[in-house]
Parts: structure tokens; C-alpha cells; sequence
């Protein structure tokens, strides 16, 4: 799933887990991408496009062995929530922020291509549906509807539910290749790629955590409190 989605996650963690700081929770929705990023620009994991680029489908995770395996952030969920539970004594924060980083998971499964691979150097095909190369359309309305969803679960205002909207609107040209859009000038251009993901994290994880702390929303928390 696209960044705007992944933030809204820590929507769905921070109202089952209210005591917990949304900055834990936004960090560990997006901890799988963030390592993405970082090994992309170490030349570790390879992202690839078609010559020209028009939608999603011509964008292509070619090496994601580690931030996009199943067995790293599994573990990665399962050891960030023994230190925190068991070493620091904070239980709802090490549930709450391995939830998160496996929930990328989760997501990305529902919506890549065939390349999350089950572990380093498996050489299975990897799991995905699909979505992003064979029905474009149909992930962005998947993306949209969750990431609606998850406002709706949270109880958030009106703000937060126009940067869900617009934050997945804002993502319309790359799954549509009716509508031309800044994607045409990433064709051949990985890091470009990596660098426009990279902000699209930095931008929605900021909004997300803005519009979440709304007076309404933290009156429903102090009202359950």
C-alpha cells in the first residue's frame, strides 16, 4: 500500500492501544518502507522500472530480500516487542508497535506484485495478490476504502478524514494510465522512485499524527480514559 494508508494503520493502533504515543505507532507502520528506503540507497535492494513509466504496474521491487521478506519483519516485530514488554515493562507499547510493523506486512501482501519473498535468499515466488500489476484501479480503491476505514474506526474529524482522501487522490495518476501525472519523468530513474516514496512517508506520517491529535478526537480519549 501507498504511504497515506500505511499511516492511517497507527489509526486502527492508537485506538485499541490509547495510552500509547502515536509517534511509536506511526514509526513502526512505516519501519518496513523506511528500511526499504535506506537499503535502495546503500545499493543493498534494487527497485527497476519499464522504459516509461504510467502506472504503478511499470514500477517493479525487483530485490527486497530483507525490509520486504516475511521472516525479517516478523522477527524484527517479535524482538522489538520482548525488549519493550519484557526488558522496559511497557506491555500496550510492545504490542502496540509490533502490530505495527507487521501490519506493513499484512498490507503489502493485499496490494505488490508477486515479491515479497518468505525469507532471504528464498527462491519461491513470492506472495502478493497482485493488484498493483494486473488491476491498478481496483488497489486504489482498496487503498482509498482502508484508509477511510480506519478513520471511521478511530473516530477522527474532518481534517484527518480529508488527508486520507486527498493523500490517496494525490496518488490517482500512478494507478491510472488515462491520467498523466509526475510518473512520467521516473521511468529509469530508481532512486527518484525511492526518494518520491521517501517523502510521501515524511509528509503523510507528519499529517497523519497532526490531524490525529484534533480536539475532538483527544476529548474521546480523555472521555475513555
Amino acid at each position: 500500500m501507498f504511504a497515506i494508508n500505511h499511516a492511517a494503520t497507527a489509526l486502527l493502533l492508537k485506538r485499541r492501544y490509547p495510552s500509547v504515543s502515536m509517534v511509536p505507532l506511526l514509526i513502526s507502520v512505516q519501519a518496513m518502507e523506511l528500511a526499504w528506503v535506506g537499503l535502495n540507497y546503500l545499493g543493498v535492494e534494487k527497485t527497476t522500472t519499464d522504459p516509461v513509466v504510467r502506472t504503478v504496474a511499470n514500477i517493479h521491487l525487483s530485490h527486497i530480500p530483507f525490509s520486504h521478506s516475511v521472516l525479517v519483519p516478523v522477527l524484527a516485530a517479535l524482538v522489538t516487542w520482548l525488549v519493550l514488554d519484557k526488558g522496559f515493562g511497557h506491555a500496550a507499547l510492545g504490542r502496540a508497535v509490533g502490530l505495527g510493523i507487521v501490519s506493513h506486512l499484512v498490507l503489502d501482501i493485499l496490494t505488490h506484485d508477486h515479491d515479497v519473498v518468505l525469507w532471504p535468499g528464498a527462491s519461491w515466488r513470492g506472495l502478493g495478490l497482485g493488484l498493483y500489476g494486473s488491476a491498478p484501479m481496483i488497489a486504489f480503491a482498496v487503498e482509498l476504502g482502508y484508509g477511510v476505514l480506519c478513520w471511521r474506526i478511530f473516530r477522527g474529524g474532518a481534517g484527518l478524514l480529508a488527508v486520507i482522501v486527498l493523500g490517496n487522490l494525490a496518488n490517482l495518476t500512478l494507478f491510472s494510465a488515462t491520467i498523466a501525472g509526475p510518473e512520467r519523468w521516473l521511468g529509469g530513474r530508481p532512486l527518484a522512485i525511492v526518494t518520491f516514496v521517501f517523502a510521501q512517508i515524511v509528509v503523510t506520517l507528519l499529517l497523519v499524527g497532526v490531524f490525529a491529535s484534533e480536539p475532538r478526537h483527544r476529548a474521546l480519549v480523555a472521555s475513555r480514559a
